[in-house]
């Protein structure tokens, strides 16, 4: 049985069960339930999968070793297990687990050595890597087998999914029974978006402004699919987060790098690096900030016109936002719906189910405030 069998078949026997637990141990049951359920750190349960895949492909790897350094037969890259198949697997289930490895968080790399119980990994909350690890161990003491806990973890994962989209469904449901009357204004729209931004763990959040902006008008310039939160430029060939190009010809036209954070020299020079490796032409590269825009860098940016046939720019994030909606003010509800469905659909790694529903919460209070 291949890996991607194990997975399917053990993602089949997990839904079917809904509320009917695997595991007998108390203890046990509630250390996965923790891994499995933990908010703030989303590394743990891809960590446990990954791990746990290995075992039921290979009976002789020990499931405590997830690391090649370690050097001993039994032994396994838990890297590659987590990157080509949970990945595509949590990906095509809508899991909520990380977007990448967890092997490359600050906790679980640079390691050479099996993951013991001693062991203290330095990493937030602290509790859960000593119960990612305690499970571990009871897999390879033969407390409970791999396939009930890859089956138990699954469980988890469903209803937590299936828990967070009833309630973002809820919350639609709510603010289109809200919709009537006056439509929300351009201010409101913007105070809105500003309370939003202002929510913890945001910083996907200007990327979906922007990108919401180029699908509400068609100004023969559009969006191109949005490269994933978490991953580097130099990975993924983007010269920046949204690159726009012209609907005639493809062709790039504007490059947007959000920040933030202030924008410094040390990011335009970045920048100007990016532009003089990449063989695309460009006409602007513009950062988006949602701090204050410093003028010395603002010129710092501008200087580099004539040199480069670049025009570099910095744009506050909200200020960007106000204009274009008092720009293009019959068209500001498209804007807010379409900013509304990219939220939405962005992986929870990127955008947490909390973020989400904050926004449905707080438009939904904008909409019952009229």
């Amino acid at each position: 049985m291949t890996p991607d069998q194990i997975l399917d078949i053990s993602f089949t026997v997990a839904i079917r069960a809904k509320s009917i637990s695997f595991v007998r141990d108390k203890e046990i049951k509630g250390r996965i339930e923790y891994v499995c359920q933990c908010g703030g750190n989303r590394a743990g349960v891809r960590l446990l999968l990954a791990c746990l895949l290995a075992k039921l492909d290979n009976p002789a790897l020990d499931v405590r070793k997830p690391y090649t350094e370690i050097g001993t037969p039994d032994c396994f890259s838990g890297r590659m297990y987590d990157e080509r198949f949970i990945s595509p697997f949590a990906v095509k289930n809508r899991l909520p687990v990380n977007a990448s490895t967890a092997f490359l968080t600050p906790a679980l790399r640079n390691i050479d050595r099996p993951l013991s119980v001693s062991q203290d990994l330095v990493g937030t909350p602290r509790d859960l890597y000593k119960n990612v690890i305690q499970v571990l161990d009871d897999v390879a003491t033969e407390k409970i087998a791999a396939n009930t806990v890859l089956q138990e973890a699954l469980r988890f994962l469903i209803r937590l999914r299936d828990e967070n989209e009833a309630r973002v469904r809820s919350l639609i449901k709510s603010i289109k029974r809200a919709e009537g009357g006056v439509p929300l204004s351009s201010e409101n729209i913007a105070a809105l978006v500003q309370q939003h931004l202002s929510c913890p763990h945001s910083s996907r959040l200007p990327t979906l402004v922007i990108a919401a902006a180029y699908k509400t008008v068609n100004i023969g310039e559009y969006a191109e699919t949005l490269s994933k939160h978490n991953a580097a430029d130099a990975a993924t060939g983007a010269l920046g987060d949204v690159e726009i190009r012209l609907s005639k010809d493809g062709k790039l036209a504007t490059v947007y790098e959000i920040k933030t954070k202030c924008i410094t020299t040390v990011d335009i020079d970045a920048a100007l690096k990016k532009i003089a490796l990449s063989d695309r032409q460009i006409d602007n590269y513009l950062f988006v900030t949602t701090e204050t825009v410093d003028p010395l860098v603002s010129d710092y940016a501008k200087s580099f016109y004539i040199e480069t046939g670049v025009e570099i720019a910095m744009l506050d994030c909200l200020g960007f936002l106000r204009h274009f909606l008092h720009f293009f003010h019959r068209f500001r509800l498209t804007w807010l719906n379409h900013y509304q469905e990219l939220v939405i659909a962005e992986p929870d790694s990127a955008v947490s189910p909390e973020l989400k529903e904050a926004f449905l919460a707080l438009r939904l209070a904008a909409e019952m405030g009229k």
